[in-house]
């Protein structure tokens, strides 16, 4: 009986075989906490070194067990010592976990298990259960490995009952673990070896999880020669096609998933027959590399697409669909071109769905400006290289949208496009999107008016989703923009009063601070105003509302959280105003160096630095002043709706820029008082304080100048109404 060891964080309570540790805390020793099955491994790794170091693996891989005994006293000291070290593991490993998977495998454990009497090994099992990855990095003797009494049930139809039988399982079980590791490590002359030996075969299932070694080439190596010789050693008489694991997919399945191209080539040519087969969850190949983001595998598995029962099976019906909505989430508009070639029609609005979900949003000015110039050679860098494929996307999304619509009008009876254009170009109104809502409107004409299920149209649904790109289509419309200046929703809602609502959260969360927030919604509101009728102002809707009355109902909350930001804003800038007041009216009393005794005139009056320092100064003062009487005057206005359209942002403006004028000139005045009074014989002195003086200057402008920016672009820069859109070849004149 051992009492205790010289370190003293390893006790050893009752015999080596039984160590108790403590002051051991997990989370220094186990930084990677288990929560998903990308984390198992490096988590696994570390849960291993703890539990090594302190002489306690035998508690989760099965070799410590609860003690038996025919002493009952001995038993039942030697019980405590074991429970006492298995909680210690079981501690561990639960300390290691996130809070949400110890729930899921406590609750788990208990179902299983009658009053949580569950030992370490019971909770590692789980765990690896549910987060092992389905291939596990090779390790001899793991468990992954199928197990004796796998190999029982499935290659014996009856119990063994001898040792001969028994040596011949156990001498098969090595044999896959060593056929595991040869082809983990790529090594031929190793496989061939065992295989001659004609035990195992590379089509016997050698993990739990069902999966043969041609399995596990697939997902381990890239190598086609050494692919190709296991295929090779594939006996005669069974067929590869129908070679499945557990959740029944094929060697392309997992050239799929894992992106092995040449592994997929190479089966793909030799077994097309496995182009067409499906998993457990009814996924092909084609699917699953799709899915995963494949793109090069994806395009090998089309490229040998050649027959009509390849056609017939992978693009047609829902499942087909799916396909080319994979590609299209996947922003790869090229390969979804090459995908739709396939298909003789389209059995639902999804496609176009999908297209309105994620088409490239717009190019910017610089973007446009670099595209006109990227075929300069001596201008085709990086930068252009990436405006280039930025363009590229845009034509084959734009190639795409035209060849879907062209498609529906081809093969769709007239009577039933708008059930496959209204869901889409609601959605392209919602996502902003006017290339979208062009394209379909100018390829299928009736698509502009249709309605939602609440019955607003297409420029009404606009106004409510805040797409300013949209509402902008009435200035590219003919007479037709008049209709909207009356039509009303089946609440009487005119287009006034759906300029009121509160916008979506989306659209809102995109603005900083709640003052701008609410300075958006009302230029909306007067942008609408302007373009109804008269009537509309003061008409209401059946709920006996004007518009002015849905806005005030709808923003109080808003014009509520804008008063709090604004005044929260302007009490603490007035405190960095009164500061920078104080300080630059000492400073201009106090000059630096002192004054002539006899005339009272400052000591380095001809100097130059003291007329910057004079100057800056003063600009300080009166700045600071200045700013320190507009935060005085935000802190005393009435906030009323009205007032944050323009009299409050503009004295924001103005504050915020006298602030920083200020500070700029109060740190400049501060550098030239450095230099008077320390760098007159230190010429070189210029140089820190000059740096240090730009430096200040800079940080204060990238925290602060932001704000400004907004602030000024929402109040008096370029209305978001009446822009021009990107250009798109085709009319919109309804």
């Amino acid at each position: 009986m051992a009492a205790s060891s010289s370190n003293p964080s390893f006790i050893v309570e009752i015999g080596e075989e039984y160590p108790s540790p403590s002051h051991v805390y997990t989370p220094i020793l186990v930084t990677v906490k288990l929560s998903s099955k990308d984390r198992y491994n490096a988590w696994k790794t570390q849960i291993l070194c703890l539990l090594t170091s302190h002489n306690m693996l035998g508690f989760i891989n099965g070799k410590v067990v609860r003690p038996k005994g025919n002493v009952p006293r001995k038993l039942a000291r030697e019980t405590e010592a074991w429970m006492r070290s298995d909680s210690i593991v079981k501690s561990w490993i639960l300390g290691s976990v996130s809070e949400q998977a110890t729930m899921y495998v406590v609750d788990r454990l208990m179902c299983k298990i009658p009053n949580a009497d569950f030992t370490a090994k019971d909770l590692w099992d789980e765990l690896k259960c549910i987060y092992a990855p389905e291939i596990i990095p090779p390790e001899i003797g793991e468990t992954e490995i199928i197990t004796e009494e796998d190999a029982k049930s499935k290659y014996k139809s009856k119990e063994v009952t001898n040792e001969d039988e028994r040596e011949k399982i156990e001498s098969k079980t090595e044999a896959y673990k060593f056929l595991y590791e040869g082809i983990v490590k790529r090594k031929m002359n190793w496989v061939n070896h065992i295989l001659d030996e004609e035990k195992v075969y590379v089509t016997d299932i050698i993990t739990i999880h069902g999966n043969t070694a041609l399995h596990l080439a697939v997902v381990t190596s890239k190598d086609p020669e050494f692919f190709e010789e296991l295929l090779k050693k594939t006996p005669e008489n069974i067929s590869l096609t129908d070679l499945k694991n557990s959740e029944g997919r094929t060697l392309l399945h997992f050239a799929a998933i894992f992106d092995n191209t040449p592994a997929a080539k190479i089966l793909v040519e030799k077994y097309p027959r496995m182009l067409i087969q499906k998993d457990n969850d009814g996924q092909t190949p084609l699917a699953v590399a799709l899915s995963n983001l494949h793109t090069e595998t994806a395009k090998c598995l089309l490229n040998n697409i050649d027959t009509d029962i390849h056609k017939d099976t992978l693009f047609s019906g829902t499942s087909g669909v799916e396909l080319l909505v994979l590609a299209i989430s996947s922003k790869d508009f090229e390969l979804a071109g090459t995908l739709l070639s396939l298909y003789s029609n389209l059995d639902s609005d999804v496609v176009l769905m999908a297209i309105a979900q994620n088409y490239p949003c717009e190019l910017s000015f610089w973007e446009r400006r670099a595209a006109v110039f990227e075929d300069i050679p001596i201008l085709n860098v990086t930068v252009f290289s990436f405006v280039k494929r930025r363009v590229q996307t845009r034509d084959d999304a734009l190639s795409l949208l035209t060849d879907v619509c062209l498609l529906t009008r081809r093969s769709i009876s007239s009577s039933l496009h708008k059930n496959y254009y209204t869901n889409p170009i609601l959605e392209a109104t919602r996502q902003n999107s006017p290339e979208v809502v062009k394209i379909i409107v100018y390829l299928i004409p009736d698509a502009f008016w249709i309605a939602s299920e609440d019955g607003h149209n297409v420029i009404q649904y606009a106004v409510i989703n805040r797409s300013e790109k949209i509402y902008n289509l009435l200035n590219e419309m003919s007479e037709h923009k008049n209709v909207y200046k009356t039509s009303k929703d089946s609440f009487g809602n005119n287009l006034l009063h759906l300029a009121a609502r509160l916008a979506p959260a989306e659209k809102l969360n995109l603005i900083s601070g709640a003052a701008l927030r609410i300075q958006y919604e009302l230029q909306w509101y007067k942008e609408v105003e302007r373009f109804v009728c008269s009537l509309n102002i003061t008409q209401k809707n059946s709920f006996g509302e004007t518009p002015q009355m849905v806005f005030t109902r709808t923003h109080k909350d808003l014009v509520t959280d804008g008063e709090k930001w604004m005044k929260s804003a302007a009490e603490s800038y007035t405190i960095t105003a009164a500061l920078i007041t104080t300080i630059v009216f000492a400073a201009a009393i106090t000059v630096p160096g002192g004054n002539n005794q006899n005339t009272g005139v400052p000591i380095f009056t001809n100097n130059l630095a003291f007329t910057i320092f004079a100057i800056s100064d003063a600009m300080s003062l009166f700045t600071a002043v200045m700013s320190l009487l507009m935060f005085l005057s935000i802190l005393t206005t009435r906030f009323a709706e009205e007032d944050f359209l323009y009299k409050l942002p503009r004295k924001l403006i103005i504050g915020l820029v006298t602030l920083f004028i200020s500070t700029t000139t109060m740190i400049i005045a501060f550098g030239a008082a450095l230099f008077l009074v320390f760098g007159q014989k230190n010429a070189s002195l210029l140089i820190p304080i000059g740096a240090l003086t730009g430096l200040t200057i800079t940080f204060f402008v990238a925290l602060q100048f932001p704000l400004v920016v907004d602030l000024m672009r929402a109040t008096y820069g370029r209305s978001i109404f009446g822009r021009n859109t990107d250009y798109i070849p085709v009319p919109f004149n309804i």
